[in-house]
């Protein structure tokens, strides 16, 4: 029983993000409980070393390489993913980049950037996808990816912030809407996990603050988001969680003073 609760046998997972360095460990998890994955990104190499990983623990997945933010690489995503696999079941939205400058100088077009990848394209994602599923009656769900940030206001992160606290507010918007059809959505919210799109804002100083305010005292290892993902992902242990800000963070938000 225990394991068949977070059993994804014969469900497809598309992971936009799927070859990062978190959804890469959540799209092996998707793998390793049976789903087949379909990672979605722009970096090949990147791709191949993460299925690779897949295929050797035995697991199912392939790549699409696609822009999440311009809706027509979506919807031919969408296209080809149905085409190959007949459905989709579980949507991740993972994709994400971050900017540690100041906010009087914030250009415009970094601004830009870090809207279009880290919400823009979780709109046109849930639009695209969540078409799908209501058209289709498909019982699905979607983990978008959220921040500390987007809970909290924390320092040099400003349009990254603004960009996450956005996600926070459609999962539980398109939560309400859709839970009547059977559609669950949720927000993964990870606490301090060294990645790509934050490796220039942890400087020694902002790591000694971040140490201070985590009772775990740590970072977090991107496998620890697995048992997280794999809880919102399954009908089955999850089947009543739904506009849900699920937080692993080593205690990070529980701590005042």
């Amino acid at each position: 029983m225990s394991t068949s609760l977070f059993d994804l046998s014969g469900k497809t997972a598309v992971v936009i993000g799927g070859t990062g360095e978190l959804c890469g460990a959540i799209s092996e998890g998707f793998a390793a409980a049976g789903a087949h994955v379909v990672l979605v990104g722009r970096d090949a190499a990147k791709a191949e070393k993460r299925l690779a990983a897949i295929t050797e623990a035995g697991g199912k997945g392939s790549f699409i390489a696609a822009d999440a933010s311009k809706r027509a690489e979506l919807e031919a995503l969408l296209a080809q993913v149905v085409a190959e696999q007949g459905k989709v079941d579980i949507l991740v939205n993972g994709a994400g980049v971050n900017s540690p400058t100041p906010f009087l100088d914030i250009p415009e077009e970094e601004y830009d950037r870090i809207m279009n990848i880290n919400t823009k394209a979780v709109v046109i994602a849930c639009q695209v996808f969540g078409r799908y599923f209501v058209d289709n009656k498909v019982e699905a769900s979607i983990i978008n990816l959220g921040s500390m940030s987007g809970l909290l206001p924390l320092s040099r992160v400003f349009t990254y912030s603004m960009s996450k606290a956005a996600v926070h507010n459609l999962s539980k918007n398109l939560a309400r809407e859709w839970a009547p059809l059977g559609i669950r959505v949720n927000t993964l919210v990870p606490g301090f996990f060294p990645a790509e799109q934050n490796k220039k804002v942890l400087v020694p100083e902002r790591i000694a603050k971040i140490m201070a305010h985590t009772p775990a005292a740590r970072f977090g290892e991107a496998r620890e988001l697995v048992g997280a993902a794999l809880l919102l992902a399954s009908n089955a242990a999850g089947s009543f969680i739904t506009g849900h800000e699920m937080v692993v963070d080593g205690g990070y938000s529980s701590m005042t003073i």
